[in-house]
């Protein structure tokens, strides 16, 4: 055995232990002696295997049950307070299976980074287990780069610039076209309907816009710092009240809803909206948002959902219910 092989022996008995070794499912030392062979080529002695992972436990913090604990064999504790528990990663990789905003190779490499950090009898579980994604992902390879750019920018307190597209219709096609090249103050990353918005305020405008993450390309900080300060508490008052991710002036609202929205109005609004029950099917509630995202919110439950005030966002319902009654007519 050459000298490489003499430094590598710990970390060829850590590896062993982490991918084939939990509760139940102990090794001795002949068995981890097996594994290190089958797995890199190398003999180690047994004797060497026990001062490993002495070393391990005692020079490494490494919780490592041994024969003597157990009576069996050799096994890796899980660290509740830094190992993930199978069904965290389980949902790891779920999130990065449906979510549109990750293009496919990029999700497929997270995963595999997921299946990593346990062992084979975990990873042996989701062998066969399918997860049906939606259509439509991302082909933007930038998405997490640009979360990890953003949230820099944004604790360093620097705008960034960026080229922003979109689909347009040129034609008789639809393209996907670079319609602007903004320069940002970023504030905050808003995940919202399974997709990434920043949150920023374009150069030369006082208000926030939202920007889709995996619509931003060529991304750069700028030495230039942010100049209008905003505060925790007013992106989190800002992101409370805004709806659909739509910025502007808010208002008070009025409606009453279908009991069946309840869950969802107080996932949708948090803490900020009053509820009130009507009758046991159906509820008042208030809050004070952005009235073209409430309404874009309200078209979708048009069934469920009645505008009581303000009347000018009323009207605008009445109109839109109006116009749509007229093309199918």
């Amino acid at each position: 055995m050459d000298l490489y092989e003499k430094t590598g022996n710990i970390l060829y008995i850590l590896n062993v232990l982490k991918k084939y070794s939990d509760e139940e499912h102990k090794l001795s030392t002949s068995e981890i002696r097996e594994k290190v062979n089958e797995e890199y080529g190398v003999d180690i002695e047994q004797r060497t295997i026990r001062r490993n992972i002495n070393l391990l436990q005692q020079k490494f913090g490494y919780d490592i049950s041994t024969y003597n604990d157990n009576k069996i064999g050799y096994y890796m504790i899980n660290d509740p307070e830094t190992d993930f528990e199978p069904g965290e990663i389980r949902a790891i990789i779920d999130t990065f299976s449906y979510s549109t905003f990750i293009e496919p190779k990029v999700a497929e490499g997270i995963i595999k980074k997921c299946k990593k950090l346990q062992n084979i009898y975990e990873n042996n579980k989701i062998k066969n287990y399918k997860v049906y994604s939606p259509k439509g992902k991302t082909t933007n390879v930038e998405v997490i780069k640009n979360i990890e750019d953003i949230s820099n920018s944004i604790v360093n307190k620097n705008k960034i610039k960026f080229n922003y597209w979109k689909y347009v219709i040129e034609g008789d096609r639809i393209e996907k076209q670079i319609v602007s090249k903004p320069v940002v103050s970023p504030y905050a990353i808003i995940y919202d309907k399974q997709q990434f918005y920043m949150l920023g305020i374009k150069e030369g405008n006082d208000e926030y816009f939202h920007y889709r993450l995996d619509r931003i390309k060529n991304l750069e900080e700028l030495k230039e710092k942010i100049e209008i300060q905003k505060t925790d508490k007013e992106i989190e008052q800002y992101v409370d009240t805004s709806v659909e991710v739509f910025s502007g002036d808010e208002v008070e609202i009025e409606a009453e809803c279908d009991g069946y929205l309840l869950g969802e109005v107080f996932e949708k609004f948090g803490k900020k909206v009053e509820v009130q029950p009507i009758n046991k099917n159906t509820f008042s509630m208030k809050i004070k948002a952005n009235p073209l995202g409430f309404k874009l919110w309200t078209m979708r439950n048009l069934d469920l959902v009645t505008i009581k005030k303000p009347e000018s966002l009323v009207k605008e319902i009445k109109q839109v219910m109006s116009e749509a009654q007229k093309r199918y007519n």
